[in-house]
């Protein structure tokens, strides 16, 4: 996976978020405009068609297609349970009858006077939407779901896996660069988003995963340990769906990068608080970021530091080598062109790394953190 990603990523204390809450088929909406909602409830629910079974029953019985509907014992439409005889010969002057069976419960959706084949169907499977985020709806999209707004504190990362957790924020890092190991989980991390720092190991992520903690959001963690976690390479990440049993956030990158201060001394600032966090991430076309929503999140201190766009003193991350992850501010953006090692010449800014050094890069090589 190349060190390059869409700039963009939001770090700050108080924002309008809005979550469009969707089915994956048409169903019932629950709520209406202007309720308000917890994290946890149930704002839309369907139901995804069950898995379907197909028998010959011409075939088993011995008997030609439009021979079988006279032997049906439960008729298309009827309900089946695991056991029950679907259709059964006339016999041998009452002898020698095969039964057929049905080997799921469900119904005996049809059966087809060409074939002789019998579809089943086991029972649907229930779908829940729920809200993700403590707010209020402010629309419905009818029979589909629901948009839920609500202000809140909001940290983008850079790459996630699994899918949505809610629970209390919790500090475990003493500091934005401190490595997150195994031996600083306990058991009183379970159901608990932790705050890490720096690079979160791989033992720490296996540790976490054992002690059931809801997510743990850091700085950085090892491209190689993503394979070794899933078991397979992740590609061009399109992730959310893997099923673990703890959540990953990086705000960082790839590597042993330490969290920016300003986003540890945010997040650090709401323990307690409850946060909702997701892993989803896709970094091609339509991109989707993982993300920590604090709902309930005060405005006070959310313009101090405040950058709009890319500007002298913006806050900026880099994005590709040699600085991939450095974090510093803008001090200077030079209106001429600048010959680039590879000989082409492209529009630069200078950046302050804050330990003295100041750095020249390409603009698109860079991606301002917005807070």
């Amino acid at each position: 996976m190349g060190d390059a990603y869409t700039p963009g990523l939001t770090v700050t204390r108080h924002t309008v978020v809005r979550k469009t809450r969707r089915l994956p088929l048409p169903g019932q909406v629950l709520r209406a405009v202007g309720d308000r909602v917890k994290s946890g409830d149930v704002v839309a629910r369907t139901e995804l068609p069950g898995k379907v079974h197909l028998k010959n029953l011409a075939t088993a019985l011995g008997a030609m297609p439009d021979e079988v509907a006279p032997q049906l014992r439960i008729k298309p439409g009827e309900a089946l349970t695991r056991g029950a005889v679907i259709a059964e010969s006339k016999g041998f002057f009452g002898y020698f009858k095969t039964r057929i069976t049905s080997p799921i419960e469900g119904t005996l959706e049809s059966v087809s006077e060409i074939t002789g084949q019998a579809v089943l169907r086991e029972p649907p499977v229930p779908v829940e939407v729920k809200a993700y985020v403590d707010g209020t709806v402010v629309e419905i999209i009818e029979g589909e779901g629901v948009v839920v707004e609500t202000e809140a504190a909001l940290v983008q990362g850079i790459f996630g896996l699994s899918g949505e957790v809610n629970a209390p924020l919790v500090v475990v890092a003493k500091s934005p660069d401190h490595v997150l190991e195994a031996a600083d989980l306990t058991p009183e991390h379970a159901g608990k988003v932790v705050l890490g720092g720096g690079r979160a190991t791989l033992a720490a992520m296996k540790q976490a995963m054992e002690l059931r903690v809801a997510a743990i959001v850091c700085g950085g963690f090892a491209y190689q340990d993503v394979k070794e976690l899933l078991g397979y390479d992740v590609g061009v990440a399109v992730t959310g769906t893997e099923g673990l049993l703890t959540t990953l956030v990086v705000t960082e990158g790839f590597g042993d990068i330490a969290m920016a201060t300003a986003t540890y001394e945010l997040l650090a600032s709401l323990a307690g608080k409850t946060a909702s966090v997701c892993g989803a991430t896709q970094i091609r076309a339509g991109v989707i970021r993982p993300e920590v929503v604090v709902p309930g999140a005060t405005a006070a201190g959310a313009e101090e530091g405040a950058a709009h766009g890319l500007e002298v003193g913006a806050p900026v991350r880099c994005i590709r080598a040699p600085y991939f992850g450095r974090i510093g501010k803008v001090a200077a953006l030079p209106v001429e062109l600048a010959t680039m090692p590879s000989e082409t010449r492209v529009r630069v800014l200078e950046v302050d790394l804050g330990d003295g050094e100041v750095i020249r890069v390409p603009r698109a090589n860079v991606e301002v953190i917005e807070r």
